[in-house]
């Protein structure tokens, strides 16, 4: 058999590998199939690259341009994710962890791709948070912006996801504009060698915005800067060698961690065998043990139940895991592969051991087990193991020893308190679950576990048809934990993305803040245009184009006649002696609608044009009452402009009413989206 020469891609180049080089096994047979590393890679040329071409490329495009760059890069992963699937089958993965794997990393692209055209903006600066008024006028005031970091950032992922684990990191990176090096786990690089082939042969990419290194770093962690950023996925052990790197910490190189930690389920009171929450714990623990052999950093390796129900769930668990099919992963009748290796196997072997010190194996035995297709002893197969932990107070090791392969360890509580401690006792974790339908049980758990854990997921009868699961990490919302879990977070939407970011105070005039946001700031200089504002294609306002209207007089006639044909019959527009001990009123007064309506009256032009529809209306406020015999008048100015697609965009308006004695009245956000 051939074996296959998996290679690094650094300064633009595709490297074999050479000296330093390391043998990779086939998880199935165990033969070596592939080799990977050279010691020869220049480090620092590879730094160079990624600083001086692939930052200043990205950098030069909007976050509209990046988020469309990662939606085309899914796209054309997701056209040939069958040859990743293929190759996938070598790590002893089954079909459905390809899914998780493979279509799990396109899928969080594809999310960052969409947030980053709708949550962000068309441009190379990201506001973070409101305008701070910072002087009595207004004429100086503060804003939070980001920008990227100008450095490159190091990708360490681990071996159980070699697509999803890049890419959850790189789409985030990406959006924000810097480039990446990715070092995947040597035991399964040559899956991620292809799918960063994918990418650099699409040409989607600029030059430099992606490296890859298979085999060993060599010293580029010592020839960081204030400007890189580092984001490491493995063992807790090693996460600790790396933050340690005295460079890291002289220069304060940003350092994300994400570790394996003893995650734990807890089976409420309410759970009770015989409810459908009994049901659905049982079976999601199963599939947290049993999904990619349980080489997931967010499985399930502490079952926390009612004393009064352990027996319960052993069986059930039991004779659920039983019908577990463990073999050659290409096989439809497979549920469980191998483990990525023969190494990684005589690891969770001994770290079973040790966890059997304390608890009693009551399910699988890694010395009697079938195995479909394969050969057991050759290849990295182990059983699922179950064990009990009868005292789980005294305890140590099944608290602090984590097998990462398909062992969990049950234990009982005695109430809800007790559950929460037991819990806490892993130290910080990246998820824990709680399966019940009481809501004070849930409120319970994520008042007391809540600050030990990055993610607690609830599910039961009424969210279980459409949830996850437990071990299912989303590009919507954070993936870290404290202690343990590393302290730090990734994914969580836009949050993820300014890991890569600097955020920095910019302080002036209303008109130095818009023209660095490009966006319009209250206080800053009107534009006068040629024409009425929606007479004007999208691609010919400007920002800070302003209009002023004439102003309309409000009389009793107009609040009595809106109260009547809209039914709002409120006292305090048609009561005045009860609007009088409002302290809010000083009489009847006008519906804050009425005026919204008024105000459209004054700016809108009827005429067909190339305004194309009113989307929404957003921070409205209503700052001052509006008695009959007072007027109106409205400033309608351009606030900021954000393309959609080729043939719109959405313009915010910037909306205020003022009173005849110019003071404001009421304050809010327009949204149309314009024709180009």
């Amino acid at each position: 058999m051939s074996i296959l020469e998996v290679s690094s891609f650094a300064h633009g180049e595709w490297i074999a590998p050479g000296a330093g080089a390391r043998n990779i096994a086939n998880a199935i047979t165990g033969e070596v199939m592939a080799s990977a590393g050279n010691d020869a890679l220049d480090v620092q040329a590879m730094l160079d690259y990624a600083r001086n071409t692939g930052g200043p490329a990205l950098r030069k495009m909007t976050f509209h341009d990046r988020a469309r760059m990662l939606k085309a890069l899914a796209l054309h992963l997701r056209e040939h994710r069958q040859a990743m699937y293929d190759l996938s089958f070598n790590t002893g993965a089954t079909q459905s962890d390809h899914m998780i794997d493979i279509d799990g990393g396109i899928g969080t692209m594809l999310v960052f791709a969409s947030k980053g055209r709708r949550e962000m903006p068309d441009s190379h600066v990201y506001l973070d948070g409101e305008i701070e008024q910072l002087s009595r006028n207004g004429t100086f005031l503060g804003q939070h912006i980001c920008t990227p970091l100008q450095g490159v950032a190091i990708h360490i992922n681990a071996f159980n996801f070699p697509v999803w684990g890049m890419l959850e990191k790189l789409a985030p990176t990406l959006l924000a504009g810097v480039s990446a090096i990715v070092k995947p786990a040597t035991a399964s690089c040559y899956v991620t060698e292809l799918c960063v082939r994918l990418m650099i042969d699409s040409g989607i990419l600029p030059a430099g915005a992606v490296q890859l290194v298979t085999g060993g770093l060599g010293d580029m962690l010592d020839r960081l800067t204030c400007q890189d950023a580092v984001a490491f996925t493995g063992s807790a052990d090693t996460a600790l060698k790396l933050r340690s790197n005295p460079l890291i910490l002289g220069n304060s190189v940003r350092f994300t961690s994400e570790a394996d930690s003893l995650n734990c389920s807890i089976l409420g009171p309410d759970a009770q065998p015989g409810t459908p929450e009994f049901d659905l714990f049982v079976k999601e623990v199963s599939r947290e043990m049993t999904t990619k052999a349980g080489q997931k950093c967010t499985a399930i390796r502490r079952i926390i139940a009612p004393e009064n129900t352990v027996q319960a769930v052993i069986e059930a668990l039991s004779g659920r895991l039983a019908k577990t099919v463990i073999g050659d992963p290409r096989l439809e009748t497979t549920r469980m592969g191998a483990l990525v290796s023969n190494g990684q196997k005589r690891d969770v072997l001994e770290k079973a051991a040790l966890i059997g010190q304390e608890a009693e194996r009551v399910f699988g035995n890694p010395e009697d087990f079938a195995v479909e297709g394969a050969d057991a002893e050759k290849g990295a197969f182990v059983p699922p193991m179950l064990y009990h932990c009868a005292d789980p107070d005294t305890a140590t090791r099944v608290h602090d020893t984590e097998a990462f392969g398909p062992v969990s360890t049950i234990m009982g509580y005695r109430d809800l308190d007790h559950a929460v401690a037991l819990a806490n006792r892993g130290q910080g974790s990246l998820v824990a679950s709680c399966i019940t339908h009481d809501p004070h049980v849930a409120r319970e758990v994520a008042i007391g576990a809540g600050a030990f854990h990055g993610r607690i997921y609830f599910n039961n009868r009424d969210s279980m048809k459409e949830s996850t699961s437990h071990g299912s990490p989303l590009p919507h919302m954070v993936h870290g934990g404290p202690g343990r879990a590393g302290g730090g977070e990734e994914l969580g939407g836009i949050r993820g993305v300014k890991h890569y970011m600097q955020r920095t105070a910019i302080q002036g005039s209303p008109d130095i803040l818009s023209a660095i946001g490009e966006k319009w700031v209250p206080g800053g200089t009107e534009v006068q245009g040629p024409a009425h504002p929606f007479t004007r294609k999208f691609g010919e306002l400007s920002i800070g184009e302003t209009l002023h209207t004439d102003p309309r007089t409000v009389t009793m006639e107009d609040i009595e006649h809106f109260a009547h044909f809209t039914g709002d019959t409120f006292y305090a527009h048609m009561d005045d002696a009860a609007a009088k001990r409002n302290p809010f009123f000083p009489g009847r007064v006008a519906h804050g609608y009425l005026l919204l309506s008024f105000a459209a009256g004054l700016f809108v032009e009827p005429n067909e044009g190339p305004v194309l529809a009113n989307t929404g209306l957003d921070g409205l406020r209503f700052m001052k009452p509006v008695s009959a015999g007072d007027s109106i008048k409205v400033r309608l100015t351009v606030k900021k402009k954000t393309p959609r697609n080729e043939e719109y965009g959405e313009v915010r308006w910037h909306v205020t009413l003022t009173n005849q004695e110019d003071e404001l009245v009421a304050e809010y956000e327009l949204l149309t989206m314009n024709a180009f």
